[in-house]
């Protein structure tokens, strides 16, 4: 069977012919070269607005690098014509395989793409023998077409977050579509202000946030007004993963005063090893932990009373009713306030301040969370390893649509 005979199955291309196919030496090895030509009184599309026109004059050959055959590198061959629009003039006509003045066809950059998914781009780069900087374009021009096409019009559920990246631009915006069976990246933006949040709500429209049904965010006071402003037919719902963390870092900052405590005191470090086995669920300990937190729980330490009412309030997930969790809430805040853990106290008064976002985790019946926002979160951070080479806030944003947007 001839190359071209496949070619023509696979990729064929109106108003173009495949011509000879033939061996020729290109960047010190051995290429594959297929010709391609106009067929006969054939018009030229015009680059600009896409109209058919008559052709001006002829350009130089010019390569076009396709899909490696079988290891070997294989270049389409053909000479640009240039034609005359009555509306832009004269300019080289448009191509179906290669975009504007790039050597690298479609199909190749579509290729790269998909293998950028799968390992770092210096690594696609080094297996197929070409440069890193193709290897980004590539995936440039598939995140580009991607954006381009997308469709935003049946997002209902959204999560805000960011994620600290290299210095310079210190944490980036992200925001996901939470949406059951389509969870992507819609957008993101350098830096973590209300400005920031601002320009993606104007970017997704007004008809749009009007159809937003919940938002999932944390506890930042700027994020929480804009989404207030912007999202007005939404429940904001600030759930247990956030709240959790500001348990934990409470725990730990009571853990830390304690061990100085007692090596200021010159007393025996209880709490050495300790951090884990009182931050972990208890589910996850391991056999030597689960023992730690057994002699831990038996002595009075702030640091235990502090574990112990961060294991009292889960209790509070387990209602379905938001009055029920209400009363709860502020039975726990009570309690909470009565004791003398400074770092305690603080989360009780943060949870009081929220309490209404809060409850709006029940009044959703937990139809959201933020664990697929912090999945899609780790993601993103692989994604920023695999794209390793030049530090651009542009590189990084190819880098987190092309692995998280849907976009191919």
């Amino acid at each position: 069977m001839l190359v071209k005979t496949i070619l023509n199955k696979i990729e064929k291309f109106k108003s173009f012919v495949y011509g000879t196919t033939y061996w020729e030496e290109r960047a010190g090895e051995k290429s594959l070269v297929i010709e391609l030509h106009s067929r006969k009184n054939s018009q030229g599309e015009c680059c600009i607005c896409g109209k058919w026109c008559s052709t001006y004059d002829t350009q130089p050959f010019r390569y076009y690098e396709y899909v490696p055959l079988w290891g070997m590198r294989v270049y389409f061959r053909y000479a640009p014509r240039r034609v005359n629009c009555k509306v832009d003039g004269i300019h080289v006509e448009r191509l179906p395989w290669a975009e504007g003045k790039e050597r690298t066809t479609k199909s190749y950059q579509s290729f790269l793409a998909q293998w950028a998914k799968r390992i770092s781009w210096k690594e696609v780069a080094r297996i197929f023998n070409t440069s890193w900087e193709t290897v980004f374009r590539s995936v440039d021009w598939v995140v580009g077409y991607g954006l381009a096409h997308r469709e935003w019009d049946n997002v209902e559920q959204i999560g805000v977050d960011e994620i600290f990246v290299f210095k310079g631009y210190r944490c980036l915006t992200l925001v996901y579509q939470l949406d059951k069976g389509f969870r992507r990246l819609l957008w993101c933006a350098p830096k973590r202000e209300a400005e920031t949040l601002l320009k993606f709500f104007r970017a997704f429209g007004k008809e749009r946030c009007e159809r937003l049904r919940f938002v999932c965010s944390d506890m930042w006071a700027p994020y929480l007004k804009v989404i207030k402003e912007k999202a007005v037919n939404a429940l904001n719902i600030l759930d247990r993963f956030h709240i959790t963390k500001k348990f934990n870092e409470a725990i730990d900052e009571v853990r830390r005063q304690e061990v100085k405590k007692l090596k200021a005191e010159e007393k025996e470090n209880v709490l050495e090893n300790g951090r884990w086995v009182l931050l972990k669920k208890v589910a996850n300990l391991t056999q030597n932990q689960t023992h730690k937190l057994s002699k831990l729980l038996k002595i009075n330490l702030s640091s235990v009373k502090a574990y112990l009412l961060r294991e009292d309030f889960q209790r509070f997930w387990m209602y379905k009713s938001p009055a029920w969790a209400d009363k709860f809430l502020e039975d726990w805040a009570t309690r909470t306030m009565k004791s003398k853990i400074e770092p305690m106290k603080k989360v009780a008064k943060m949870l009081r301040s929220h309490k209404e976002l809060i409850l709006n985790w029940f009044r959703a019946d937990g139809q959201l969370s933020s664990g697929p926002v912090e999945g899609l979160n780790n993601k993103a951070k692989l994604a920023v390893k695999k794209a390793y080479g030049f530090k651009s806030l542009k590189c990084l944003r190819i880098a987190l649509y092309h692995q998280l947007g849907g976009v191919s």
